[in-house]
């Protein structure tokens, strides 16, 4: 048996779970030795509380180390609630080339990943983070941070949709609204689906709707209506993409009242954070940003020993692969994609806000940089001001970073100006040559 950590718990049992959509199957290893066990537990809350409930009885209630593959999801969730039960998550890749090398013919089943699941936990969980999941608070703000994130992706793809429909037989719209997802445009074409349909609509009707919505220029959008020409007459393409217009239109306004729920609530969970007022003072962290920063960090201090495991965990810091005389930097291949794009963006709009931070950027792409490897860069730094606010629970101040800055690069100034002499000085009975800065 590995030799445990002095912070963790003295384990009864190591569990893993190769996990699937109906059943799960398992394999044990008791600390007081014996055979191995396995077996298979369905998906289900009744078949997963009786499978805990036999092990905690088992074991009298004693901590139990549980590996899977994945940090989140039904097994996860329904696990969390067990308190014997504590999950060290391993990432798919992981598994994947622990499989390869150990399995070179390329077999895989489920029994088999379980198997190599627990050698996993058994001999290489130093490697592993056990999951301590952080407040409800902040996993509910990362949630709705995540989804909202989702929903709009589907606003965008069914915003795609209606496009790609209006050319067919109604471009118009696309000239008449700047947005055609926008929900002046999406109430036109459920009132008047075709060109047809809005021409034959009498003036009153059309300055009315236009003044309801707030519309400029009312005069010359019904002067564009009357002098429209029809794209085509043929009346297949007409119904059929008027029909599918219609639908897309009402699953965006679907769409856009979900994400208003969606922003309300995180709102209400941001603004109540006890850690609101450090990410509110990051310039370029808006009310889009500041909630995904603070589900980015969380509330676990100890969760991040240092900014270096922030750059790294995000995808932010570059990795360097090297091999005799040849050295390769390039991006990170395994990375939450949604965290790094949340720290890229808030680099990105930092850069209107902060001082520093533009002079930063440009002075990158001055370098031959390209605008999102200068980004990048950008992120990298604002990271490790962003880990010792979080770490002193301290707002950020601009001028506290500028004054830094400008004494640095005296620092390096008066360095590089310093005259160097050469002497030879006598030193445990050897001659040794010493510079000395004036």
């Amino acid at each position: 048996m590995p030799n445990q950590s002095s912070s963790e718990p003295q384990w009864a049992a190591y569990v893993a779970i190769d996990w699937a959509d109906r059943e799960h199957v398992w394999e044990m290893q008791p600390v007081e030795g014996g055979p191995c066990e396995s077996g298979k537990v369905e998906q289900t809350p009744e078949a997963i509380e009786i499978w805990a409930s036999q092990l905690a009885t088992r074991f009298n209630g004693r901590p139990i180390a549980v590996a899977l593959e994945q940090s989140r999801g039904p097994v996860v969730f329904s696990l969390t609630k067990y308190s014997h039960l504590h999950l060290f998550p391993v990432h798919p890749s992981t598994l994947a080339h622990f499989r390869e090398a150990m399995v070179p013919s390329g077999a895989k089943n489920d029994p088999g990943d379980t198997r190599l699941l627990l050698e996993l936990l058994l001999h290489h969980r130093a490697r592993l983070r056990r999951l301590q999941p952080d407040t409800e608070q902040t996993r509910e703000l990362q949630f709705l941070v995540e989804n909202r994130r989702r929903l709009v992706d589907d606003r965008t793809y069914f915003s795609n949709r209606l496009i790609a429909q209006l050319k067919l037989y109604f471009p118009q719209i696309l000239r008449w609204f700047y947005k055609p997802a926008s929900p002046v445009a999406c109430d036109f074409l459920l009132r008047w689906p075709t060109l047809e349909a809005a021409q034959k609509a009498t003036p009153r009707a059309l300055k009315t709707f236009f003044a309801k919505h707030n519309c400029q220029d009312v005069e010359r959008r019904m002067e564009e209506v009357r002098k429209a020409v029809c794209a085509t007459h043929d009346q297949a393409v007409i119904r059929s993409a008027m029909i599918m217009v219609q639908a897309t239109v009402r699953l965006i306004q679907t769409v856009h009242q979900d994400i208003s729920h969606c922003e309300e609530r995180i709102e209400q969970l941001t603004k109540s954070h006890p850690d609101f007022a450090i990410f509110d003072s990051l310039p370029g962290a808006g009310d889009a940003l500041i909630p995904r920063l603070i589900a980015a960090l969380g509330t676990q201090r100890d969760r991040f020993a240092s900014a270096v495991e922030i750059q790294s965990y995000s995808g932010v810091a570059p990795v360097v692969k090297q091999s005799g005389n040849t050295k390769l930097t390039h991006c990170r291949q395994a990375y939450p994609r949604f965290l790094r794009q949340t720290f890229h963006e808030w680099a990105l709009h930092s850069i209107l806000k902060s001082t520093w931070a533009r002079a930063y950027y440009e002075r990158q792409l001055s370098r031959g940089k390209k605008h999102h490897t200068a980004i990048r860069a950008l992120a990298y730094k604002w990271i490790r001001i962003l880990y010792r606010c979080w770490k002193d629970r301290l707002p950020y101040v601009e001028s506290f970073h500028g004054d830094a800055q400008k004494k640095r690069s005296a620092e390096n100034v008066s360095t590089q100006n310093a005259v160097v002499e050469l002497q030879c000085k006598k030193v445990a009975g050897f001659i040794k040559v010493v510079a000395v800065n004036y």
